[in-house]
């Protein structure tokens, strides 16, 4: 027996000659949304409008590292993914007036070393993958060219992102298709963790209804299209509980904000706060009625020619008022409605809404001119999400309120006439919530 390391298996020919041989040639056409590549190019043309004679360079980006040699599951890059319709970690897109060069690393398939020494890109390692000729028919005709010949052309568009993320907020109606379809399974979704609160309520808790979705989500999408929030009794008004981590104890409210990212990478953005028991009690109602009354307020808001942040005044008036009334605000509605007071905000310190579709906060690289300061259009998709968050350890609110945090969030596509609430599946008053928990529960 030789001393030292063993030898590399690509050094052994012997080997190297065998591993080559006997293969089947598997299916290896690539596994693309219906769609996806007529919307990607549609896409390019309404870049080229908005940048003509430039030329831009869009990157799919890698998977993170999680820890050492381990990575987080990859999600490409949704600018990327609007101009392409491909989804391969490590592709680069060349772009110029409305034509696309996609460059890809090759597979290593049978015969190549890095069949079974890549873990990358060898078959051996990740399953059958299709070739750069495959990949350009499927992409319908897209040049693709190995990532080895990338160069990068020129200056990079600095406004490209911007423009990007301006150019998303209007969606045409492949995407809204993903949409209803984002929205459809999260609705579904919803059902399947209230199905198993009775087993939370055991034991498992948060963690438990948090892996329900997310296994759901996985089912029939990408997987979830932000991080699941499930918070029970006093994790309910903590805005972004994503510990998941705490008990689901009857008597208190369950906030669930939750979303499918479909196989397209769309995602909807839906919450509803429910109570544990089966039904509202007194104090949980009342706060429970005054966002639903905020929320109705804000969804009114939204259509056509108003601006994007009428919702949100609309729905934070309906809020402060009501503090007004239950002797919560230290200065007058007035004072506290003021850009000088904003005291109710104390209790609802997040926005009331955002566009909505390949990010959950899309468009977010937009001007404020753009975004907030702008007017609603037509095939505009956006949530509605007002809330209150009553802390377990803030003094400012009477000892019934105390823990206590509700939220109604639905998603929302701007139409010629007003809006349509994609989310209006699921309801959202209190005895339409204690209703659909019950069929939902069994």
């Amino acid at each position: 027996m030789s001393e030292g390391r063993p030898p590399k298996l690509s050094e052994v020919p012997a080997f190297v000659d065998y591993i080559a041989q006997g293969w089947d040639s598997p299916a290896r056409t690539p596994d693309l949304v219906p769609g996806a590549a007529e919307a990607a190019a549609a896409h390019r043309e309404r870049l080229a409008a908005a940048l003509p004679g430039r030329t831009v360079v869009v990157k799919a980006g890698r998977a993170p590292v999680r820890s050492n040699d381990t990575a987080y599951d990859f999600r490409v890059d949704s600018d990327f993914y609007w101009l392409t319709g491909c989804a391969a970690e490590n592709a680069v897109a060349v772009i110029s007036g409305g034509d696309a060069t996609v460059y890809l690393p090759p597979p290593a398939r049978p015969g190549d070393p890095g069949f079974f020494s890549d873990a990358a890109y060898g078959e051996l390692w990740v399953g059958p993958s299709p070739s750069l000729a495959e990949w350009s028919a499927a992409l319908g005709g897209v040049e693709v060219r190995p990532l080895s010949e990338f160069t990068d052309p020129g200056e990079p568009v600095e406004e490209l992102p911007r423009v990007l993320a301006e150019l998303r907020m209007v969606k045409d109606a492949w995407e809204i298709g993903q949409l209803r379809e984002a929205v459809d399974r999260t609705v579904e979704g919803f059902a399947a963790v209230l199905a198993e609160v009775p087993a939370a309520v055991k034991g498992p808790g948060e963690r438990w209804l948090q892996g329900t979705f997310d296994r759901h989500a996985r089912t029939y999408g990408n997987g979830p299209g932000y991080a699941t929030i499930v918070g029970g009794g006093p994790h309910a008004p903590t805005l972004h509980w994503v510990r998941c981590d705490g008990p689901v104890v009857p008597g208190e409210l369950l906030l669930l904000d939750m979303g499918v990212e479909v196989r397209s990478h769309y995602t909807a953005d839906v919450t509803r706060t429910f109570p544990i028991a089966g039904a509202f009690s007194p104090a949980q109602r009342q706060v429970h009625d005054l966002v639903e009354k905020a929320h109705r307020a804000g969804m009114a808001q939204v259509g056509p020619g108003h601006r994007f942040t009428d919702f949100h005044h609309a729905a934070m008036e309906v809020i402060a008022r009501g503090l007004d009334d239950w002797g919560l605000l230290p200065v007058s509605v007035d004072e506290a409605l003021s850009d000088q007071g904003q005291q109710h905000r104390r209790y609802l310190i997040c926005g009331i809404g955002h566009h909505l579709g390949l990010d959950v906060h899309d468009c977010a690289r937009s001007r404020p001119e753009a975004y907030h300061g702008a007017v609603m259009e037509p095939a505009m998709v956006l949530t509605v999400e007002p809330g209150l968050y009553f802390h377990a350890h803030d003094r400012t609110v009477p000892p019934e309120l105390r823990g206590l945090g509700v939220r109604i969030e639905d998603d929302l596509l701007v139409t010629e006439s007003g809006a349509e609430v994609l989310s209006d599946a699921l309801p959202i008053d209190a005895g339409g919530l204690e209703r659909w928990a019950e069929q939902a529960t069994g």
